[in-house]
């Protein structure tokens, strides 16, 4: 059975976007972007919002052999995996492998979790935000930037009331710290 893991990069004060949706802070150097990379790896399928969706299909075409080598890197993590994109507003998809859901179904989910043995990735706080509260999530991985946005896209939904277990953490050259957690039931 996959694990569902929801990862993300948020600023210090918890916002994965601030009040206006910039999250041009938020951008990885080489040391962070490579060790995304790496927990990205095993991502058999991502589960992504339309808006999460958008951003991340600039991949399909990035990482191109003059870009360094974690970009080309994580390019063909990208284009490696399935897409879910849950959307009611998006007519069409311009990535391979990828397919739309017009509405989020935790059974369809489960099920989708039960049937691999790879690990899928949620992502988007939105849609995140569902998983959660589904109980669906089994792993959160966060990326702490040193900035403070002061309000914005949370990357926890305000009312969610859940436990966590660290499982792994680390520091970069650059500030920002990882975690990781388990979700407990």
């Amino acid at each position: 059975m996959g694990k569902l893991i929801y990862t993300g990069i948020a600023s210090l004060d918890g916002y994965v976007a601030d009040r206006n949706g910039d999250f041009g802070w938020s951008m990885p150097d080489e040391e962070v972007h490579s060790f995304v990379n790496d927990v990205e790896r095993e991502a058999g399928t991502y589960l992504l919002g339309r808006r999460m969706y958008q951003v991340m299909s600039v991949w399909e075409t990035l990482g191109t052999a003059d870009a360094p080598d974690y970009i080309q890197d994580y390019a063909r993590i990208w284009q490696g995996a399935d897409k879910v994109v849950y959307s009611s507003s998006l007519a069409t998809v311009e990535t391979a492998r990828t397919r739309i859901e017009r509405t989020f179904d935790a059974d369809a989910v489960r099920q989708l979790k039960d049937s691999t043995e790879a690990d899928l990735g949620v992502g988007g706080s939105t849609l995140a935000a569902a998983a959660l509260r589904a109980g669906l999530v089994d792993e959160c991985r966060l990326f702490v930037n040193p900035v403070a946005v002061g309000g914005g896209l949370r990357f926890l939904p305000d009312g969610l009331n859940l436990k966590f277990e660290l499982l792994d953490e680390r520091r970069f050259g650059n500030g920002v710290v990882y975690l990781s957690y388990r979700v407990l039931a």
